[in-house]
């Protein structure tokens, strides 16, 4: 029995690890799924080591502006001055042809993505403690004092908003954040609705033989 691909959305506040888990899933879950990463839009400034087209694909602002008007973004969000959005029909085309999709994205975006697509599967990423979160935001050495504390508070709104969310994993070890999504993964996989159509199908086909 083959289910439609999952879109898999995975948020939290910034600075608590969403890409380092994302890439370590990825790494150690191929035998069980065959993910595709969708790759967001952004218009902030490439971080060192970040390429364009793998980390995200990186535009002016009137270019991502135009991806607006024309309705070719699943979400969108402007964050600390700068846009993030992830295209909309790569998602669509992949899903439909049995492929898990995976969204890294902010929370603002991950809501938006819920309102339009309420069948994805939704994993808040959480920091052990706020003191652990402001750690990694500092010791990541890519923004300024300014910016850390607008990230901060910007965290603390967001961390209200994990009820929105079907699941929340704390990132207190990346082995184990990668387990328990790898848990709900599986369990995603194996729900009736996802592929009841295909069997009652299957079976009347049987049935008419």
């Amino acid at each position: 029995m083959k289910s439609k691909g999952l879109l898999v959305v995975l948020s939290g506040p910034s600075g608590v690890g969403k890409g380092t888990v994302r890439q370590a899933l990825f790494a150690t879950d191929h035998d069980k799924h065959q993910f595709l990463y969708s790759v967001s839009a952004t218009t902030r400034q490439p971080r060192p080591g970040e390429v364009d087209g793998e980390d995200y694909f990186f535009l002016k602002r009137s270019e991502f502006e135009q991806m607006i008007e024309e309705e070719k973004l699943l979400e969108y969000a402007e964050y600390v001055g700068n846009y993030y959005g992830t295209p909309l029909e790569y998602v669509q085309e992949m899903t439909e042809q049995g492929k898990d999709v995976f969204l890294e994205i902010e929370v603002q975006g991950a809501l938006q993505v819920k309102r339009r697509m309420p069948d994805g599967v939704f994993i808040f990423l959480a920091p052990p403690n706020l003191r652990e979160l402001e750690s990694r935001i500092v010791n990541r050495g890519t923004d300024s004092e300014e910016v850390i504390a607008k990230r901060m508070q910007q965290a603390r709104e967001e961390l209200q908003l994990m009820t929105q969310y079907d699941y929340v994993v704390e990132n207190d070890s990346v082995d184990k954040a990668v387990k328990r999504i790898q848990t709900i993964l599986d369990a995603e996989h194996l729900k009736t609705d996802r592929f009841i159509d295909n069997i009652v199908e299957s079976y009347l086909q049987e049935g008419e033989e």
